[in-house]
């Protein structure tokens, strides 16, 4: 090739005009238009003129000459009209050379500007023609319809690049909110915040920080804030495992019919009457949603106990609209800050709540009991019922010693719970931490004591009833969802000591996982036989489904087979889990948001285990886990107590910070 030839060659994706200075073999030495010398081969160049330039004139005028030479063929391409030459040219379905295309493209013999702004216009439109050096192919129609949609979908991604950095940047510097940013920027940015790179458009999301001069997507968060999309205090859980907040349209339509038909008793016919009897509720305070009631009698030297559950299952149509909601949920979801139902509010509350004075459909179970707190015998009938009194556990330790109903259930209690510890039972005896959000500024935090009477009596009370209705399950070989568990790795102290706040906490992590079938098997942990949990229909899809098997046992509807049940517990297994998260994780910001205040106080803890680089330890008044590091002269071993002072909490970035002291 001759020095002088006007030539191009792609680089970066753009066509470079350049002109030859010395050819060696196949490797050209060029200086380019933008007045830089680079060795190209000549396969790699995209055109070569047929005439070229005197390289006497002097290094700059040869630049400009290639810089004019390179704007003249750009401004021809403009003009060509690839979308009419394919329309014309597609359906011959063959290549095109390039003196062909040019003849398309201009008239008259062609020259070289004309057959370069043939190929700098077919290189930068790919969407009809398939491009190879100088030859050319129409792509078939559908191709063309794919190109212009995912041509759209670029212009449209880098306008919401460009916009949404503005934005981002805009409200950052200066608080200040655009009125018209596009609502895609705005689901673009949450959705990279809570899914990071498994964001499906999370190359979009960055384009976009990186366009307002953002360096992290903690950024995210304070834009949302001040834009007003997300509160200080959001709990972006429930938007991560998709939490559902409300209830539909259709369901909630269903459940005002249900409540419409409150007053009404189903299967009344096949209920017994138990309004007389003497029943009681007892919860925490502030609860709305009653599924479990007690009466007590006398029995000679024995108690008849009687736990009487909320028929849930005879309002709630099995495969219904309802049901078919509730499924997808598993679970009622208790936070400080917030509480999402199971069911409908009026359900919940109302149609399916033991509220007192109201006569509703109940699952009775009545166990008569020994003062050592041995089984005689059992009943389980479908009943009506109407409480006399709902009772707070607070208002339940106060008369524990002289309301004779509570001091006999509690009796009873203690005396069943001991013969579930001789039978090996894992005693578990952690304190519960009390967690109420009255504003972000009003945090409350105590212990409270699950021993008390009012605790012990209704937790011993419901692992009875459970108890009771999975040998009933069994004894009919109806299939339920029974909860078994092997013994612990290991016991920290024996089934009647109450161990110290350290043993019962490691115990904790030796227990067994808890296994969940059709059958019923030995459960260590409480010492029974069976198990499954029936008590808590309004709450916990689980129990309404063993509720719905021991209908089914007392002839009241159809249950569930054992695939069906299998079937339900794949279904609830995700439902559950993020529920169990959601609700972790949003007590420990609640109880980290506290610590913020606490910043230079001290605490007190107990020494867990020892780490490479420190301990793990247990902040005593907060039920929390927390990393202690090494200091320097202080050996520590598990058990060991240690006062520790809060250095840095940040409840939104989920840090805790603490130190020796």
């Amino acid at each position: 090739m001759e020095s002088g030839t006007v030539v191009e060659y792609i680089d970066q994706q753009r066509i470079i005009c350049a002109v030859v200075l010395e050819q060696k073999d196949e490797r050209l030495r060029l200086l380019n238009e933008n007045n830089r010398e680079i060795n190209q081969k000549a396969a790699r160049l995209s055109h070569v003129s047929r005439t070229g330039l005197k390289l006497t004139q002097g290094r700059d005028q040869l630049v400009e000459s290639l810089k004019t030479i390179g704007q003249r063929r750009q401004a021809l391409s403009a003009h060509i009209d690839i979308r009419e030459i394919w329309e014309a040219v597609h359906s011959l379905e063959e290549w095109i050379d390039l003196d062909t295309m040019t003849s398309f493209c201009f008239s008259g013999e062609p020259d070289n500007d004309q057959e370069s702004a043939v190929i700098r216009a077919f290189f930068e439109n790919r969407i009809y023609f398939k491009f190879s050096h100088d030859w050319f192919y129409p792509h078939p129609e559908e191709v063309v319809e794919n190109n212009i949609a995912r041509q759209e979908a670029e212009q449209r991604r880098q306008r919401l690049v460009e916009e949404g950095g503005q934005w981002v940047r805009a409200v950052l510097n200066n608080g200040s909110v655009p009125p018209d940013v596009d609502p895609e920027v705005v689901e673009l940015l949450k959705a990279y915040y809570l899914y990071g790179k498994e964001s499906a458009r999370q190359t979009t999301a960055r384009a976009i920080l990186t366009r307002a001069g953002v360096d992290s997507a903690e950024s995210i968060f304070p834009v949302m804030v001040r834009a007003g999309h997300w509160q200080a205090h959001e709990n972006l859980d429930l938007y991560r495992y998709e939490i559902p907040m409300e209830f539909p349209g259709s369901v909630l339509g269903n459940a005002a019919e249900l409540e419409g038909a409150a007053d009404q008793i189903p299967e009344y016919a096949h209920r017994r009457d138990l309004t007389d009897l003497d029943i009681i509720t007892i919860d925490g305070q502030g609860t709305m949603d009653y599924d479990d009631a007690l009466s007590v009698q006398e029995a000679g030297k024995n108690l008849r106990i009687g736990v009487h559950i909320s028929d849930v299952a005879a309002r709630v149509e099995k495969g219904g609209v309802i049901d078919q909601e509730i499924i997808s949920r598993g679970t009622s979801i208790y936070m400080p800050d917030l509480k999402i139902p199971m069911l409908p509010a009026a359900l919940a509350e109302d149609v399916c709540s033991l509220l007192e004075g109201q006569r509703r459909p109940a699952i009775s179970t009545f166990f008569t009991v020994t003062p050592h707190g041995e089984l005689v015998d059992y009943e389980i009938v479908p009943s009506v019922i109407r409480v006399s009194r709902q009772m707070s556990y607070f208002e339940t330790d106060a008369v524990a010693q002289s309301d004779d109903r509570i001091r006999a259930l509690h009796a009873a209690a203690q005396a069943f719970k001991k013969r579930r510890l001789e039978n090996g039972a894992v005693q578990i005896l952690l304190p519960e931490l009390y967690l109420r959000v009255c504003s972000a500024d009003d945090i409350r935090v105590r212990i409270l004591d699950r021993e008390s009477p009012g605790r012990l009596l209704v937790a011993e009370m419901m692992i009875m009833a459970n108890w009771v209705m999975a040998r009933f399950l069994a004894e009919k070989q109806m299939p339920a969802i029974f909860r078994a568990q092997n013994h612990p790795r290991g016991r920290l102290y024996s089934g009647t000591d109450e161990g110290t706040l350290f043993q019962n906490w490691m115990q904790r992590r030796m227990l067994s996982r808890v296994i969940l079938g059709t059958r019923a098997d030995h459960h260590s942990g409480l010492g029974l036989d069976a198990y499954t949990t029936a008590t808590s229909p309004i709450r916990k899809y689980f129990d309404l489904v063993s509720q719905r098997q021991l209908r089914a046992c007392l002839g009241l509807e159809q249950g569930y087979s054992d695939s069906e049940i299998e079937e339900i517990l794949q279904l609830l297994q995700p439902p559950l889990t993020h529920a169990r998260l959601v609700q972790n994780r949003r007590m420990r910001f609640w109880i980290l948001k506290y610590l913020e205040g606490m910043i230079g106080s001290k605490a007190e803890a107990i020494v867990l285990d020892r780490r490479r680089d420190g301990y793990t330890i247990l902040l005593k008044d907060y039920l929390m886990e927390a990393r202690l590091p090494s200091s320097a002269g202080v050996e520590l071993k598990p058990q060991d107590l240690a006062r520790v002072t809060f250095q840095h909490v940040d409840a939104a970035r989920d840090k805790l910070t603490v130190y020796l002291g």
